[in-house]
């Protein structure tokens, strides 16, 4: 293999998920890109991608350019910092995955680290999704889990807890009164989850304290959950210390051990050693730790 930027042409289409992004990052014209994939491909004798109307998903050799891809530009990074001197800089693309749910913790952090480094360009994603560090998806990911996560060639580093609260807004209390705790939830009404495979203990809870009928709304995600409850659906699960950002909600009960799980920082091996990797681990860890 002797050509790099084919390689990167690619790794940038398989993060980017178009050629016009990925011709925008590279700063090169969009044809430029379809040759160099082309000629890859050709070379390879591989299809990296398929092809449709939304843009380019990698196929599983595309995933394995990805990971490579990530890797060994995070690595050239390192190299250059190293050569001029600079390798304890912390600048570029940081790319943190967090689940949604505490979002409204992780933001005013990041502004924070961010402001402390001046040239640093932070993408946040925030989802149910598990974003693959080892493609090169994400270069750090808090994930919540009751146990420490064992995927191969990662470092986990356990956080604090992500606690959670039942809350209900003031329209809703207005409408049907307040309950006064977990032991007076009889007729009242529920924000759940969609999809039974979810395993939020909050959600398991739920199923086995109250009547089905009382989950009148069923959410497709966090985000739409926290919507309904907003707005006067029912009673909810949210993060605690929601009402801090959120006042128009109302805590009924909380946070209750069962319902919550530990975070844990995660890096792949590949970069834990880089700059801005060690950087946004010491800082987090600092500002979520435990103890």
């Amino acid at each position: 293999m002797d050509n790099w930027d084919e390689i990167r042409t690619a790794y940038h289409v398989a993060r980017e998920g178009t050629v016009s992004r990925a011709a925008d990052v590279l700063g090169i014209h969009h044809a430029t890109v379809i040759r160099h994939i082309d000629a890859l491909e050709d070379r390879l004798k591989a299809k990296l991608f398929q092809r449709h109307a939304r843009g380019y998903t990698p196929t599983e050799a595309g995933n394995e350019l990805l990971r490579v891809g990530q890797a060994t530009e995070e690595q050239f990074a390192q190299l250059e910092s190293l050569i001029h001197g600079t390798s304890s800089v912390v600048s570029g693309e940081l790319v943190i995955t967090s689940l949604t749910e505490i979002a409204p913790r992780i933001v005013p952090l990041l502004k924070e680290f961010q402001d402390m480094h001046e040239g640093l360009s932070l993408r946040y994603l925030a989802g149910d999704r598990v974003f693959k560090l080892e493609y090169g998806e994400a270069h750090i990911a808090i994930r919540a889990s009751s146990r420490k996560p064992e995927e191969p060639d990662n470092v986990v580093q356990q956080l604090c807890r992500a606690e959670v609260s039942l809350y209900a807004s003031k329209v809703y209390l207005d409408a049907h009164g307040t309950p006064l705790g977990l032991d007076d939830l009889a007729g009242h009404h529920f924000v759940g989850s969609a999809d039974a495979s979810v395993g939020a203990p909050y959600y398991k809870w739920l199923t086995g304290h109250v009547e089905p009928n009382q989950i009148v709304f069923k959410a497709g995600d966090y985000q739409i959950a926290n919507a309904a409850v907003r707005a006067g659906v029912g009673l909810g699960f949210l993060a605690e210390g929601a009402e801090e950002y959120m006042p128009e909600l109302v805590k009924i009960a909380g946070p209750v051990p069962d319902w919550g799980a530990s975070l844990w920082l995660i890096t792949h091996m590949d970069l834990h050693r880089t700059a801005k990797v060690q950087a946004i681990a010491k800082f987090l860890k600092e500002r979520l730790s435990c103890d």
